[in-house]
């Protein structure tokens, strides 16, 4: 149990270290490319008030802002700004950026978190299923659609599916994440969820094939092998087989793909979020680029960073609890 322990606190201590190293890279990267790119800052926040200010006014503003310091300065003060929890204000909600990524987040969450537990759980099924029955028709069948929805993009599934079942068949609403009309504190939980189920399982068709296909080949691995010939010979039948010796050895490279997918996962919710009009993150970036709203596009990248690094993290941890032989070697 100690050596369990330490070797968790070994793993989170790791990888926080990565994580800042990570966070700060991307900082730096994200910082020059918003400065090398014709993005005018000053010039949205000028339109936001909508009338024309003096060439003094605006010299003025730009001198507020630092916009005429180096690059280097304007990114120190910045990360300082950074480091105390200040994010900015949004240019285009005229808010803060945390404020702003706090709400937004919270569906943003709710989406993805739905979405991948549905990924995980139909690409883990999808695969043990082609891994029991593999080169026979249910394969062939599964694996053809796992490669045409692979290839298909989120943004154009989602229009068929809200097509199909918002319009034609009107079983979903149309978007959004509550009914048009209502207060917050109005809203249901049982209306909310019934606003997130078409992008939640449009987000999730969207990414369970890698997960299947991948458990299908090593299901197929651990099939082949000899202890699983010599469990066959005793007379075990493939259930029995997959339930004792398969499912161990394929639930680790799953879990390593699911909590990999992310960042799939999270570039493929600014599309499902923008089809749907569904108020999350996505949408506050996409709303940021095409707005040229700098401090919420940084603040979102690094928080979606943050995300991804946090995920990767937690299954780095969970592999001393699923496999015996990882806290063996930790111990």
């Amino acid at each position: 149990m100690k050596g369990t322990l330490g070797r968790l606190a070994r793993i989170f201590l790791t990888y926080s270290v990565k994580m800042i190293t990570v966070l700060l890279a991307v900082s730096a990267l994200s910082f020059a490319l918003v400065s090398q790119s014709p993005v005018d800052p000053v010039q949205q926040y000028i339109l936001g008030f909508g009338t024309a200010i003096s060439p003094a006014q605006r010299a003025q503003i730009e001198d507020y802002w630092g916009v005429n310091k180096p690059p280097v300065e304007r990114y120190l003060h910045w990360l300082s700004e950074l480091l105390q929890g200040n994010l900015g204000e949004s240019l285009l909600y005229r808010r803060p950026v945390a404020d702003i990524i706090g709400e937004r987040f919270l569906n943003s969450l709710g989406l993805m978190l739905c979405a991948w537990i549905l990924a995980g759980v139909i690409g883990f099924t999808l695969g043990c299923v082609m891994g029991m029955y593999r080169d026979h028709w249910p394969d062939k069948l599964l694996r053809r659609m796992c490669y045409s929805l692979s290839s298909i993009p989120t943004f154009w599934l989602g229009l068929m599916f809200l097509l199909m079942f918002a319009v034609w068949l009107r079983w979903f609403p149309i978007g959004f994440s509550s009914p048009v009309g209502l207060l917050d504190e109005e809203v249901t939980i049982g209306q909310k969820l019934y606003h997130l189920i078409l992008p939640a399982f449009t987000l999730s068709l969207a990414s369970f094939a890698n997960i299947a296909l991948h458990t299908r080949q090593k299901l197929a691995d651990v099939l082949n092998s000899e202890y699983v010939l010599f469990a066959r010979a005793r007379g075990e039948g493939q259930w029995t087989i997959l339930r004792r010796h398969g499912l161990r050895n394929i639930l680790l490279p799953a879990i390593t793909l699911q909590f990999a997918s992310f960042a799939e996962l999270f570039g493929g919710s600014v599309l499902a979020e923008n089809v749907f009009s569904y108020p999350g993150l996505g949408s506050a970036v996409s709303a940021a680029g095409l707005n040229s709203d700098v401090p919420l596009l940084l603040g979102v990248t690094l928080f979606s960073t943050l995300f991804v690094c946090v995920g990767n993290m937690t299954a780095n941890l969970l592999y001393g609890i699923i496999d015996p032989q990882i806290r063996e070697v930790g111990a």
